[in-house]
């Protein structure tokens, strides 16, 4: 069936504005690379646009062996890898139960969960708990006070109520208990969505910054938000000021803030195109009641 001119002229509308919106976040992601790999003088003068400009590494050398970069990245690893693991058992031992229609009191814990949604206890509150549990300066406080998003249990409880019921009914008739019901049948039909909110809790641990400040004061235990996060600021070049004035112009500010962006955001690019097959299925599939 052909298109009419009208259908055609809005198709090539629809594709222009998405191409449009689709630069919008490319180009300024290939202007944070070129000016990463640009010799500073360039980069002073704004003469580096998507391209590098006289291919320079200088930036990169010292932010790798004058800052605390390499240590703060195996924290993040650490914070991130532990905390989605978390957080993933407690959103499954959460969500399932919750899924299934014969738990008593279904409906008001389920209401109670979607009440912390619009209220939380705050942020003195919730340091004051911290610190008398004796947790701050650990891990244990960035991975408790965000545990659970209710939001992604909630996708996730859903998920589990669409599978068939007829699945699970002759697995129970065939004599699995719940927690091998979850394991061998739930779990390997909810692949999808355990990805998406693998990477959903993936990323929020690896950005994590603000519960960071508050509850780390060890700089040894910071991670490379935090790091990144100071050496963005002008006043962490301050120590640029015993190095000679050649190294000065090639470590620009614009450049080192390049180079922390482009460090933070590599790792979790590199995550993604493995996870991408299961996102949109994932979260279709899971904000679906049918």
């Amino acid at each position: 069936m052909s298109e009419s001119r009208g259908e055609k002229a809005f198709s090539v509308f629809v594709h222009v504005v998405l191409i449009a919106i689709a630069l919008t976040c490319i180009l300024p992601f290939l202007h944070l690379i070129a000016l990463s790999f640009s010799a500073g003088h360039a980069v002073d003068l704004g003469q580096v646009f998507f391209w590098p400009v006289g291919l320079d590494f200088t930036a990169y050398e010292y932010f790798f062996q004058n800052t605390p970069a390499w240590r703060a990245f195996g924290n993040s690893v650490t914070i991130t890898l532990v905390g989605t693991a978390l957080s993933m058992l407690t959103t499954i031992l959460t969500a399932y139960p919750l899924s299934r229609r014969y738990l008593y009191a279904r409906r008001p814990i389920t209401t109670a969960a979607l009440f912390t949604m619009l209220f939380s206890g705050g942020m003195i509150p919730t340091y004051l708990v911290m610190s008398n549990l004796h947790l701050t300066n650990t891990y244990w406080a960035l991975w408790f006070s965000g545990l659970v998003s209710t939001y992604n249990m909630l996708i996730m409880k859903s998920y589990f109520e669409n599978i068939p019921g007829e699945v699970t009914e002759s697995a129970q008739i065939d004599g699995c208990g719940e927690m091998q019901l979850l394991a061998r049948i739930v779990l390997p039909l909810s692949l999808p969505m355990l990805a998406t909110l693998t990477l959903f809790y993936g990323v929020g641990y690896w950005n994590m910054f603000m519960n960071v400040i508050i509850y780390i004061n060890r700089t040894e235990l910071q991670n490379l938000t935090v790091v990144v996060q100071s050496m963005l600021q002008i006043q962490s070049m301050d120590n640029m000021m015993a190095m000679d004035v050649m190294q000065q112009q090639e470590l620009v500010t614009e450049k080192m803030k390049a180079v922390g962006v482009m460090v933070m955001v590599v790792p979790m690019l590199a995550v993604y195109p493995f996870l991408q097959k299961y996102f949109v299925k994932g979260i279709m599939l899971g904000s679906i009641k049918g």
